[in-house]
């Protein structure tokens, strides 16, 4: 998804404890930390300075205007369509795979299904794993500073959406990107998906196009275009959006960080655990976010079936004191 990079360093995860699951390992922290002279710039200052991102502009609107279009061609099989490539897009690919696999390395999984878990994130049309992973870091590292590509203190709406509109588009150009994440610029699979990231979607799209229209006629196929593609992307980017945003302004703090993050449990139910935010940015490296039996955290649920698969391992997860709870490092 179109977003722009022009803003600060790249991630310093915070030092984590961690303590072990059924057939789970504690693994050290490992910095993704770059050096200064490496540092470029994000941030609505240096963003908006360049300028409104048309492209990404035109590509929002008609995402938009394909869901809006999808709630006249509802029917039951086509929202089960939705349903199934949205867990595997969100779910699978952003949340566990983007999010707390290539970003924060929370647990470790086989390379095969490392490339398929990272082929259904490029479904969500948040960009290529560099990209996403690169802008995460910056984020962690410049939380709710000045820098930071979408913090609430530069607006509520800049934080939620605004920042994908302006500044130059550098999904494809992993060479600027690979600062942030040198780890991934050095895997041949992840330099490559990075610049191709469209083309999962872009098939799947087709397929859907073409398999409704030969089996149900043009409007099946439309029909299928739009809630496969349209609606789930729409859908998908505004709850990855409102961990951006919500989770800055309204919650409560278990953790006394450094930013402003909340733990909101309406997101959590939203983006399926992501919303437990003060607990991550406490514990960036932590598999799992909801820390209380009650905080519901469905992504740690499916990195523990893949433990109990033998397909999950050196699992993460905070360790801390319930009576004085600290980030971790303190």
């Amino acid at each position: 998804m179109a977003s722009s990079l022009t803003a600060p360093s790249a991630e310093t995860a915070a030092d984590t404890l961690v303590e072990s699951l059924p057939a789970v390992t504690r693994e050290p922290r490992k910095s993704h930390a770059m050096p200064a002279r490496q540092e470029v710039h994000l941030g609505r200052a240096a963003t908006t300075a360049e300028g409104l991102n048309s492209g990404t502009v035109i590509v929002m609107v008609l995402f938009h205007a394909g869901a809006l279009g999808a709630l006249f061609l509802f029917t039951w099989q086509r929202l089960l369509v939705m349903a199934i490539l949205y867990v595997l897009a969100i779910n699978v690919g952003i949340g566990m795979c983007y999010h707390r696999l290539l970003t924060h390395r929370g647990y470790q999984v086989p390379k095969w299904l490392e490339y398929v878990m990272t082929m259904c994130a490029t479904m969500a049309l948040e960009g290529g794993p560099i990209f996403w992973v690169s802008t995460h870091r910056v984020h962690h590292q410049l939380s709710d500073q000045e820098g930071d590509p979408h913090t609430p203190r530069e607006g509520k709406w800049w934080a939620h959406t605004g920042w994908i509109f302006f500044g130059e588009s550098l999904h494809a150009k992993t060479v600027v990107l690979s600062r942030y994440s040198p780890d991934l610029m050095r895997d041949r699979f992840h330099s490559w998906m990075s610049k191709y990231h469209w083309l999962p979607i872009a098939v799947s799209a087709v397929l859907l196009l073409s398999l409704g229209w030969i089996f149900g006629g043009p409007m099946t196929g439309v029909g299928m275009l739009l809630w496969g593609v349209c609606l789930r992307v729409t859908l998908g980017l505004h709850a990855t959006w409102l961990v951006n945003s919500a989770t800055h302004i309204w919650g409560n703090r278990r953790f006394e960080t450094r930013d402003d993050s909340r733990n909101s449990w309406w997101v959590a139910m939203l983006t399926g655990g992501e919303g437990w935010h003060n607990n991550h940015h406490a514990h960036p490296v932590s598999a799992r976010h909801g820390l209380t039996w009650y905080e519901f955290d469905p992504h740690f649920w499916g990195i523990w079936i893949l433990a109990k698969l033998g397909l999950a391992k050196k699992i993460q997860v905070a360790k801390f004191d319930r009576e004085n709870p600290k980030p971790a490092g303190l």
